[in-house]
C-alpha cells in the first residue's frame, strides 16, 4: 500500500505524525493511549500507519486524552477528506454522526459492511483507477466502518437484494469471504441484515439504492449514482424514502432466516449458477 509522507502535506499523513508526536511526549504506548480514548491498540495503530482514515468521535478523545484541545479535531478534518469523492464527503460526515442508519442496497453489499477483497474488486472495477488510487478508495471505505467500532456505534439496518448474494464480485474466495463477514456482522446487537428474496418480484426498491441517517436533530438521506450523490434533506422527500424503506423491510426475510440465506449462498458452489 502506498503511503503518503507527512512532508507532502497529505492530511492523513500530518495526523498520523501528530499523534505519534503527542503519543511519544505523553509516554504512551499504542495499547495505553487507547485504554485512555477506549478504542482497540490496533485503531489506533492503523490510524498512525496510515491504513485508516481517524473518524471524528476519535479525534475529540484523543484532544482530551493527550490534552491537545482542538488539534485532532482540525486535523481530523483534513484527514478524511482526501480519498473519499468529492460528492460522498458531505454524506461521510453525516453518517459518522449518525444514531441510526439505514440503508437499501439492490446491486451490492453496503459499504459498511464490505470485506477488504470485495471493496476492491467492486472499486477496481471503476475505468480509469490507478492502482494508487484504488488504495486510497479502499482505505477510505474501510474507514468508514470505524464507526461500527465505537463504544456507542449507530444502530444499522441493511437491506440487501437476494441477487447481492449471487453476484459474483472479485471470485468465489472473496465472495465466500465476504457473505461469511456479512453473516457474523448481522449477529451484532446493533446491525440488522434483511434479505428481499426474489421470489419478492418487482417491487420499488428495483428503482435504486438509498441510505437515511437519523441523529437527535435530523432524518437525512442519501441516493448515489456511478458519478454523483445527492444528499436528501427536504422532510417530505426522506419520508418518502423511510416509506419505501418501511415497504422493503416487510418484503424481507427475518433475521435468522436471512443470516440462513447468506449461508446457504456461502455454501453453494458458484460454478453452478
Amino acid at each position: 500500500m502506498v503511503q503518503a509522507s507527512a512532508e507532502n502535506g497529505s492530511g492523513l499523513a500530518l495526523f498520523a505524525a501528530e499523534l505519534q508526536a503527542a503519543r511519544a511526549r505523553a509516554g504512551l504506548s499504542q495499547a495505553e493511549l487507547a485504554e485512555r480514548v477506549s478504542y482497540s491498540a490496533s485503531a489506533i495503530a492503523m490510524v498512525e500507519q496510515m491504513r485508516r482514515t481517524p473518524q471524528p468521535d476519535l479525534a475529540r478523545r484523543l484532544d482530551d486524552a493527550l490534552s491537545a484541545p482542538g488539534t485532532f479535531t482540525r486535523l481530523q478534518r483534513h484527514a478524511g477528506s482526501g480519498p473519499l469523492p468529492a460528492w460522498f464527503r458531505p454524506y461521510a460526515e453525516i453518517e459518522a454522526a449518525a444514531s441510526q442508519l439505514r440503508s437499501w442496497q439492490p446491486m451490492v453489499v453496503d459499504g459498511l459492511l464490505q470485506t477488504e477483497g470485495y471493496a476492491r474488486a467492486l472499486l477496481g472495477a471503476q475505468p480509469n483507477t490507478t492502482e494508487d488510487e484504488l488504495e486510497e478508495r479502499v482505505t477510505a471505505r474501510m474507514a468508514r466502518q470505524d464507526i461500527l467500532a465505537r463504544p456507542d456505534p449507530p444502530v444499522l439496518w441493511v437491506l440487501l437484494d437476494e441477487a447481492v448474494l449471487i453476484r459474483q464480485v472479485g471470485g468465489a474466495k472473496i465472495m465466500l469471504d465476504q457473505l461469511l463477514h456479512l453473516e457474523k456482522m448481522s449477529r451484532q446487537p446493533n446491525i440488522t441484515v434483511g434479505i428481499v428474496p426474489l421470489s419478492a418480484g418487482a417491487h420499488s426498491g428495483l428503482l435504486g439504492a438509498f441510505a437515511i441517517a437519523e441523529s437527535e436533530t435530523a432524518r437525512i438521506g442519501f441516493m448515489e449514482t456511478p458519478q454523483e450523490g445527492l444528499v436528501v434533506e427536504h422532510p417530505p422527500a426522506v419520508g418518502r424514502m423511510l416509506h419505501t424503506f418501511d415497504n422493503l423491510h416487510a418484503e424481507a426475510l427475518p433475521r435468522a432466516a436471512s443470516r440462513e440465506l447468506m449461508m446457504k449462498r456461502a455454501d453453494h458452489d458458484p460454478g453452478t449458477d
